[in-house]
């Protein structure tokens, strides 16, 4: 059984939001009903930090390549419950995680997530033409609303929420709405507790956010970013790895479905077949080879069950 440490810590000042709301009355209803929602909810949200300095270990076999951030995440664990002020958490700088497509950058994100208790947000950047997408734009705009961040912090359950954004340098923008800008305060633990949505225009502490990047390379990325990250090469999966995570993804699958009679193991030779195919098939692929074993009435995939489709050009891989 795994039990999460939590406290609670407010992300705004309900006073703020009391004045802010005042002054908004009969401009934007829009903006009325964030403010009354905020007031509502309250402003305290969960911190959480896994109870064991072991809650990490799951990872290390479920995602084998990602070994060295796991071990230096392992070890702000150990750090953090070493801490006798546990109200700060489990909290570490921003993570780079760089690798090609295929090796399972994201998919780790949402595990790390899961593993911490919390609640995942996840932004795909290769579709992110403007900022305010992540800051939220003016409520004297037509259509405004508030940013990811702002939305997750105010309408979430957790101030310690894992952000993802993936594929971070496919980013675009211009001059005057570069996508990538408000991570400058973002990213930096001092600024980002008076952190302001341009919508809502009342500050909120976003300094316990655990941001996960993901990109392909640092091409596109300024350096005065990169400076204020943790930045980890992340390779493929080896061979042994790749079997590795196969068998458990077939246990895993075989226990959800309540297959009985099935091998509790996928042989050598089904094995061998799967190695090329990327962890983001590797679940279809093998719910598709089940489905052929039970219509053909075995308990056991065959190599002919393993059917791998061929992609014209070069694919896109990954979780």
């Amino acid at each position: 059984m795994s039990i999460t440490l939590a406290h609670t810590c407010a992300v705004y000042d309900l006073i703020e939001v009391q004045e802010a709301l005042d002054r908004s009355r009969g401009r934007s209803p829009e903006l009325e009903a964030f403010y009354e929602r905020m007031l509502e909810t309250g402003a305290d949200r969960f911190v959480t930090t896994p109870s064991s300095i072991d809650a990490l270990d799951p990872l290390f076999e479920e995602c084998p390549n990602f070994d060295e951030v796991l071990d230096d995440l392992a070890r702000y664990l150990r750090l953090a419950h070493a801490s006798r002020d546990r109200s700060a958490g489990f909290n570490v700088m921003p993570i780079l995680l760089l690798g090609g497509p295929g090796v399972g950058k994201t998919h780790f994100a949402k595990r790390l997530a899961r593993v911490m208790q919390t609640e995942c947000e996840l932004i795909s950047m290769n579709a992110l033409s403007a900022g305010f997408v992540i800051t939220g734009s003016s409520a004297s705009w037509r259509g405004a609303k508030c940013g990811k961040v702002a939305e997750r912090l105010v309408r979430g359950q957790y101030a310690n929420p894992v952000v993802v954004l993936d594929e971070v340098e496919k980013a675009t923008g211009s001059s005057q709405s570069d996508p990538l800008a408000a991570l400058y305060q973002l990213l930096e633990p001092e600024t980002s507790k008076a952190f302001r949505d341009e919508f809502i225009d009342v500050d909120l502490d976003a300094s316990r956010i655990f941001w996960v990047l993901t990109a392909n390379s640092t091409e596109g990325i300024p350096a005065p970013l990169l400076n204020r990250m943790a930045v980890y090469e992340v390779p493929a999966p080896t061979p042994e790895q790749a079997a590795g995570i196969a068998q458990r993804m077939y246990r895993g699958l075989v226990r959800e479905m309540n297959l009985s009679g099935f091998d509790d193991a996928l042989e050598d030779a089904v094995l061998d077949k799967l190695a090329p195919v990327s962890p983001r098939d590797l679940r279809k692929t093998l719910l598709d080879s089940l489905g052929y074993a039970v219509a053909d009435g075995r308990g056991h995939v065959t190599t002919a069950d393993i059917r791998l489709r061929p992609m014209p050009g070069k694919s896109r891989i990954g979780f």
